[in-house]
């Protein structure tokens, strides 16, 4: 449980780093200073490309487009039922950005983790797990 926690923390990381509903983040920082800092931008922008094409790369091959489009379903689901019992209003449009990011987050959590709860629930592992 606590590799998936910090799989995903590292999804929301980077996925809050790149963008969020605040000035603390890679867009809002590039649009006040690419034209003073355009190689630290640059940097940043790969270095956060990079962390994308990890992540995307082991959830597509973890759980495919399928996969993924099952997850985001059951947390589009999960946020409809706290809409539903008026935990959570549309209203606020930070809130929907931050429920949008833990709800990619966690796709790209599991994505990442599956490998490792597949193999905890069958007792199988796959040919990509052998030295784990």
């Amino acid at each position: 449980m606590t590799g998936f926690l910090l799989r995903w923390g590292l999804a929301f990381g980077l996925l809050t780093a790149t963008f969020n509903p605040t000035k603390w983040s890679y867009l809002s920082w590039v649009q006040l200073n690419y034209s003073a800092e355009r190689a630290v931008a640059v940097l940043v922008g790969l270095l956060l490309l990079a962390g994308y094409i990890i992540y995307l790369r082991a959830t597509l091959r973890s759980i495919g487009l399928i996969g993924m489009g099952l997850v985001s379903a059951i947390v589009a689901a999960g946020v409809w039922v706290l809409i539903d019992l008026g935990l959570v209003t549309l209203t606020n449009n930070d809130l929907n950005i931050w429920i949008t990011l833990v709800g990619l987050s966690f796709v790209l959590g599991i994505g990442l983790s599956w490998s490792h709860v597949r193999r905890a629930i069958s007792g199988q592992s796959d040919m990509d797990d052998i030295g784990d």
